[in-house]
């Protein structure tokens, strides 16, 4: 296939049907995915450190421990990245994704089937951290997957907006995730909820993932993948995958975890922390902060394929420099906001939270898809994205709340946000701008750049 029908053939695809099947199938599995890493988020504040943890007198105590937990998963999620990475450059993105959320499944519903620290003493814990790693892992080779299944199938004019839509799922599978543990929690008393009706959430995956699976068995590889894959396979002298992006694309590598830095921290920070401080500080009850969170992710999903859109119109840049500074002041009037104790202002404050975030996460996928070439693009993508979840997303809830502990205060907090945003926001202006670039331009600058064939024709 020539660069000329391949072109056509995505572009068939964008005005087709078929782009919105390709949106869906990804969505669906992203959705499944991380209801099931956020169920874990929002379990390690309400059940886990009470559940799986010898008590101490002080709840702080076993949410931090519930929290290193939650870490392991984010630990995991690099290691997932480049061995699903590589999987995804030479085999595919669609069966690295059939294969990712089966493993996803089986770990969240094994979950549920725990014993705990009453029962088994240490190994319940031990247990605990084992599946959260194999969750974690098998997560840090969905994302890269699933938005480069879109982004790689859309139309150049449109990217930023289509490859939104796998991110819009993650607030749908954290709503999801939310909304069973809101049932349960106004449903059944205190002691039925920490004793068994947690574990209903878990054991529902079971049945979304077979959903999931399915949808992802009637997609199609991009032709833009199809190409450059014949093309390794032709040139045996072509490289593909983990080290040759490293070695070819450092910088790009760096740009995307500086893009991630900020980004993950404040996600984590609105809707993990935002729990803690509400509940230990502001003696909030469970069911009305669960319902303060449905809101705010109902908002979030409605908003980010808006600013997708935005990032095409705008440009990537000065979209997501909207995000990373405005994202730095979100501290300094969403405590004081909790501090107020009025429902409505609470969902406010974390509603607007996840609004600031989404102008650095919407157009994410677009960006990470134009840093890298095809050849190495699930790999480049993957790594840069994962490995920044490690000292991120996975440690920001976790120091946050022993900030809180040693301080009585949010101001470590609000601090360790703005630092964040700052360096986020020098990354994006090292960046080019890429609006509306086309990926065959984008493997072409890379075939002239490392001297290599410049296609491969039927």
């Amino acid at each position: 296939m020539s660069v000329g029908q391949r072109s056509a053939a995505g572009a068939a695809t964008g005005k087709g049907s078929g782009l919105k099947k390709i949106v869906a199938a990804s969505m669906v599995g992203t959705v499944v995915e991380w209801y099931e890493f956020f169920l874990y988020a929002t379990a390690a504040t309400l059940v886990f450190g009470k559940y799986f943890f010898p008590p101490t007198g002080n709840d702080l105590d076993g949410i931090i421990q519930a929290f290193l937990t939650y870490a392991v998963g984010f630990v995991a999620r690099p290691l997932g990245g480049i061995v699903f990475g590589q999987i995804g450059d030479r085999l595919g993105r669609k069966p690295t994704l059939q294969l990712t959320i089966v493993i996803v499944g089986v770990s969240t519903f094994l979950m549920g089937c725990l014993p705990g620290f009453a029962d088994l003493g240490y190994w319940a814990p031990a247990m605990l951290v084992a599946l959260r790693f194999i969750q974690g892992f098998a997560l840090g080779g969905e994302w890269g997957g699933a938005v480069l299944l879109v982004a790689e199938h859309s139309p150049k004019e449109s990217r930023g907006f289509w490859s939104s839509w796998p991110q819009a799922a993650v607030p749908v599978g954290n709503l999801l995730a939310t909304l069973v543990l809101f049932i349960m929690s106004t449903t059944l008393s205190g002691a039925a909820f920490l004793s068994w009706g947690w574990r209903v959430a878990f054991w529902l995956s079971a049945v979304i993932v077979f959903v999931g699976y399915y949808i992802r068995t009637h997609v199609t590889e991009a032709p833009i993948f199809l190409e450059a894959k014949a093309q390794v396979e032709k040139e045996q002298a072509i490289s593909y995958g983990v080290g040759e992006v490293i070695r070819k694309y450092p910088k790009g590598i760096l740009q995307a975890m500086g893009l991630r830095l900020a980004e993950n921290i404040m996600y984590y920070l609105v809707v993990s922390f935002s729990i803690v401080y509400l509940k230990s500080v502001d003696k909030y009850d469970t069911s009305s902060l669960l319902l303060a969170l449905l809101i705010a992710h109902v908002v979030h999903f409605v908003v980010i394929p808006q600013i997708g859109r935005l990032a095409d119109n705008w440009g990537r840049k000065p979209v997501y420099l909207i995000g990373a500074i405005s994202g730095a002041t979100w501290p300094f009037f969403a405590f004081p906001m909790f501090d107020t104790k009025n429902p409505v202002v609470i969902v406010a404050a974390v509603t607007i939270g996840l609004c600031l975030h989404a102008f650095m996460y919407a157009g994410q996928p677009a960006i990470m898809t134009e840093l890298f070439p095809t050849r190495m693009r699930y790999s480049g993508v993957s790594l840069g994205s994962q490995v920044t979840s490690i000292f991120a997303g996975s440690l920001a809830p976790l120091l946050a709340t022993q900030w809180l502990k040693d301080t009585g205060s949010w101001m470590p907090t609000a601090i360790y946000l703005v630092i964040a945003c700052a360096i986020t926001a020098v990354v994006v202006l090292t960046l080019k701008e890429t609006r509306g670039v086309a990926l065959e331009d984008v493997d072409k600058a890379d075939a002239v750049r490392h001297g290599l064939p410049m296609g491969v024709r039927a």
